[in-house]
């Protein structure tokens, strides 16, 4: 039987010195990360938060030139979107990441995943012009509308999707499908029934980082999505405002009272962040419930 060897008393205290000096470093530097977000957090919540009033939540700014108006139209659009860009891109996305580990091997796999690769590095701006060329191919130059915007959304949130559902998927233990297999399950009930629950959560979360990824974006909604100042719920007519669009159009083209363009766009913001915030809160209770449900 072996007994632990005791370590010298200097040896201890020179390793309790080094731990705690470590320790010190790793929070200055966590402090540090925190100061610049601490701050821009507490600004855009003390400025946004004087334009937090019934008018800005139910009136948009139609005839609006001075104080006064609302985001109202801005939010549904950011909303009508978003979930537009999300129906399109979330299957897409989880049958591309299926088919990379489950099916796909050799010279068209590697292609898919150097194109999903390209796609995901690619500036918010291209998938905008490749957008707009798009449809101004199909319906003519100048065309905008929110369908549009969801397009060029889905461009940039497809690839998003499928390399976070491709790393949840391929930690999934290859146990759990040999043993599936081993009982006579086809492999398409093996991938329904075992891996997509097993990797529930992180798939989850991988698309709610593809919603927070797209829901700010500016470039090219300001493409091909345009700027209004009415309420559109028709995503396949005409423009249609969203919330970075609106914020843009605020501090950018400020009317006759600079302060009242000013507080909106503060108020936009906050209200971005809040949305934020929430999908990520929803998701963890997806995930929260999805544990417990399968427990």
């Amino acid at each position: 039987m072996s007994v632990p060897i005791a370590l010298p008393t200097k040896a201890r205290v020179r390793r309790k010195v080094k731990d705690k000096a470590m320790a010190g470093v790793v929070g200055a530097a966590f402090l540090l990360a925190a100061i610049p977000l601490i701050s821009l957090l507490w600004t855009v919540t003390v400025r946004g938060l004087a334009r937090w009033d019934a008018e800005f939540f139910t009136f948009s700014m139609r005839g609006v030139v001075g104080p006064g108006g609302g985001v109202v139209h801005a939010l549904v659009g950011t909303l009508l979107i978003t979930l537009a860009a999300s129906v399109m891109s979330v299957p897409l996305g989880l049958m591309t990441a299926i088919y990379l580990v489950e099916y796909g091997s050799g010279a068209f796999a590697r292609t898919i995943r150097f194109l999903v690769d390209v796609m995901t590095g690619i500036p918010s701006i291209v998938a905008g012009l490749a957008a707009y060329a798009l449809f101004s191919l199909i319906l003519g130059p100048g065309t905008r509308s929110g369908f549009a915007g969801a397009v060029a959304l889905t461009i940039i949130m497809t690839p998003v999707v499928v390399r976070s559902t491709e790393e949840m998927l391929a930690l999934v233990p290859l146990d759990l499908r040999e043993a599936s297999y081993a009982l006579g399950v086809p492999k398409f009930r093996t991938i329904t029934k075992v891996v997509l629950p097993t990797a529930f959560s992180g798939i989850v979360s991988g698309i709610v980082l593809g919603i927070s990824r797209i829901v700010g974006e500016t470039a090219p909604l300001l493409l091909v999505a345009g700027f209004t100042d009415a309420m559109n719920y028709n995503l396949f007519d005409k423009r249609m405002a969203s919330l970075p669009v609106y914020i843009y159009g605020q501090w950018a083209n400020k009317g006759v009272d600079a302060a009242a363009y000013d507080q909106r766009a503060w108020a936009a913001a906050l209200l971005l962040i809040v949305v934020v915030v929430t999908l990520h809160l929803t998701a963890r209770g997806i995930v929260r419930l999805a544990r417990r449900t399968a427990v």
